[in-house]
């Protein structure tokens, strides 16, 4: 049980640091995006 709470622990640690990551790359796509909006009207 002690190893499964461990377990969790670390893969939640890895989500909430690769969230950002996420984040980040979800905003420069939409970035990219309406900068090619923009630029096509």
């Amino acid at each position: 049980m002690q190893t499964m709470q461990q377990t969790y622990r670390g893969f939640s640690l890895i989500v909430q640091l690769n969230w950002d990551r996420f984040l980040s790359l979800f905003v420069i796509v939409a970035a990219l995006f309406a900068g090619a909006f923009l630029g096509s009207l």
